[in-house]
């Protein structure tokens, strides 16, 4: 049946006008960016399709690429990137609220997750980020490091520390991710980890913890007593 027989206010779009974007569930959101369908299927019931090659987890959607939506029946270019435009839309906008939270005092692990997790949402690959800190633990500057495979990424220790002199830092704050959902540190993790506080040393810079973050979560190595 054609989304267009439908009771007016059952239209995802005509739904959206008289209530609001609140009401509208996950598919019907993708159906009003789809526009339409295919010959089988209202735009609904392939938002709803597509949801569920993904457990209906919107993190898990976000991964999609346009080539793999493009495997769905009747997605072609157009559709898939006005998914994927809609997703990094959201995540700039999240962006957009991390940048006021900078200004604050970084006080603990899960502020400094909280700055962080935008950075990792949505990677299939591993990524190593530093964040400097003055003397008050404020944000002075971000930088991601490197960028690796799906199970590691080379570090560059004298990277670390040429970005932390450069900018006068006082302190670091180490992360990387762990795509597979892992929080667990990996010994090279930890011998990484070690190492590079007992280089700081020698520089009066405070390695001040290292985050490992997977899907919303994140493991620190002060809190568990690493470092």
């Amino acid at each position: 049946m054609k989304i267009t027989t439908w009771a007016e206010e059952d239209r995802p779009r005509e739904k959206l006008l008289l209530k609001g974007r609140h009401v509208l569930s996950n598919a019907e959101l993708i159906a009003i960016l789809l526009g339409s369908g295919n010959r089988e299927e209202s735009a609904v019931e392939l938002a709803k399709k597509i949801l569920m090659s993904v457990d209906n987890d919107l993190s898990q959607l976000a991964k999609l690429n346009v080539k793999q939506l493009r495997k769905f029946k009747g997605i072609g270019n157009a559709k898939a990137i006005s998914i994927c435009a809609a997703i990094e839309l959201g995540r700039r906008r999240k962006d957009s609220h991390d940048a006021s939270l900078q200004q604050k005092q970084i006080s603990s692990s899960e502020a400094a997750f909280l700055i962080m997790e935008s950075h990792f949402l949505d990677l299939n690959h591993e990524q190593f980020w530093i964040l400097l800190l003055n003397r008050s633990n404020k944000i002075i500057d971000k930088k991601c490091i490197s960028t690796g495979g799906v199970s590691g990424t080379v570090v560059d220790a004298k990277l670390i520390f040429k970005y932390a002199l450069e900018n006068l830092a006082s302190g670091i704050i180490m992360f990387h991710n762990h795509p597979s959902g892992n929080l667990k540190p990996s010994q090279q993790d930890i011998s990484l980890t070690k190492k590079l506080v007992e280089a700081s040393k020698n520089l009066d810079i405070n390695i001040l913890d290292h985050l490992i973050i997977s899907q919303h979560k994140y493991f620190s190595f002060k809190d568990d007593g690493v470092i």
